[in-house]
């Protein structure tokens, strides 16, 4: 058993980005903070899985060149190798939880 606690934690990039909460050994997740005009970054993933809920604000989620807005209580599960990328163009803080699956830390490819 492994408990933690988020406000614990930090994030990559101080007051946003991403915050891991578990790495593996099965599964990554945690949540990720991008306040207004932030991007997570263009990437896929050569074998995992990638899943975002969004717990607060509006995204906009690029998959493969495809535009998608997302809202709280929406879920977008990724597939290898999908190209994607996180927006926050609205004037609010996006606040979501990603899960990847399964844990191979070196398996992602920044576009």
């Amino acid at each position: 058993m492994e408990k933690v606690r988020e406000s614990e934690k930090q994030f990559r990039g101080e007051d946003s980005g991403v915050k891991y909460l578990f790495r593996g050994p099965k599964v990554d997740w945690g949540v990720i903070l991008l306040l207004p005009g932030q991007r997570l970054g263009g990437h896929y993933h050569q074998e995992v899985e990638e899943t975002f809920y969004i717990l607060e604000g509006e995204a906009t989620c690029y998959v493969n060149d495809v535009q998608y807005h997302l809202v709280v209580g929406d879920a977008i599960r990724l597939e290898a190798p999908e190209r994607h990328n996180v927006v926050n163009e609205s004037k609010q803080p996006l606040k979501m939880v990603f899960i990847k699956c399964p844990y191979l830390p070196q398996d992602k490819v920044d576009l």
